[in-house]
């Protein structure tokens, strides 16, 4: 005599487990993300599409494919201008201005993780009188505006003559900056304290502890800094236009930009070249950020784990 066999398992979709409250606030949360994120995506569909345009098109709000004779629509725009990309490369000294702000960028990331980094390890791993009232004085200066320090600083700059060269763009990264001395502080604090003193036990000096045992284990924290320096520094436009506006060779791409005001001679600027440069200089910030994206989202969350 044969046993009967088991029943499989039944399965229940997951709307079936939810509550009718819980059901509506999930529908509710998406639909209103959803909404979010089409704001921030349709400008920029809007900039491809405007890429790809004569400049005579550009605002002509044609978002409606045009269709052809059998009824299947055709790309947006009609025709295409892939020329725009390479007009914009040529119209201007683009890769002059990309140079430039290759250069501003990587010593100022550099400097930033270097710098936060050691600060942060000082508030966070050693004992020295004073430390907590730095610390919050450090902290007190996320609450100065940044422009109010502009005009005291380059007065700073101008006297010793750096007005004119990318010094003022990248040694100031240098010397900390206090939102990533906070993040990172509270990322050093949740690393077990027993490997310093093990470290410590085989002779090991400060340095070395934070050099070959803290970074190490702060990949996600640094990597959440390289983010976000690395995106401040590509994307600034103020700190070059009042440093170093005056010297055209000096220009980064955020200062190129606005020569296509006036690239064509006079008359309205151009457009679509602007869009086209607009995404390209784009690009770089987003591969950035979906190479180090789940480094990123780890340290921006685990640094709130630990006080």
């Amino acid at each position: 005599m044969t046993a009967a066999a088991p029943d499989a398992p039944q399965t229940v979709s997951w709307y079936r487990t939810q509550s009718g409250a819980e059901l509506l606030q999930r529908v509710a949360t998406l639909a209103i993300l959803s909404i979010l994120a089409l704001a921030f995506i349709v400008p920029v569909i809007w900039m491809v599409i405007s890429s790809l345009k004569p400049i005579q098109t550009v605002f002509d709000n044609s978002w409606l494919p045009p269709m052809t004779s059998q009824g299947w629509p055709v790309p947006i725009p009609h025709p295409q201008y892939f020329s725009n990309f390479s007009d914009a490369m040529t119209l201007v000294p683009f890769g002059t201005y990309f140079k430039n702000t290759l250069i501003v960028t990587v010593f100022s990331v550099a400097g930033s993780v270097l710098s936060s980094s050691l600060v942060a390890y000082s508030f966070a791993r050693l004992r020295w009188p004073g430390r907590d009232f730095f610390f919050v004085l450090v902290l007190a200066t996320m609450l100065l505006p940044g422009i109010v320090t502009f005009i005291p600083q380059f007065i700073i700059f101008s006297k010793i003559g750096w007005v004119d060269t990318f010094l003022p763009l990248i040694v100031p990264t240098w010397f900390g900056n206090a939102f990533y001395i906070f993040l990172l502080r509270q990322f050093y604090r949740g690393i077990p304290q027993e490997l310093a003193e093990a470290a410590r036990i085989d002779g090991a000096g400060e340095f070395r502890i934070w050099w070959q045992i803290v970074m190490p284990l702060a990949r996600p924290a640094l990597a959440a800094v390289g983010i976000f320096a690395f995106t401040g520094a590509w994307e600034d436009y103020f700190g070059p236009l009042i440093y170093v506006g005056g010297d055209p060779n000096n220009w980064t791409l955020q200062l190129g930009l606005k020569a296509f005001e006036t690239a064509a001679g006079g008359g309205s600027p151009l457009w679509n070249l602007i869009m086209a440069a607009g995404l390209v200089v784009m690009i770089p910030v987003l591969v950035a950020f979906f190479i180090g994206q789940k480094y990123f989202i780890e340290g921006v969350t685990l640094t709130g784990l630990k006080g």
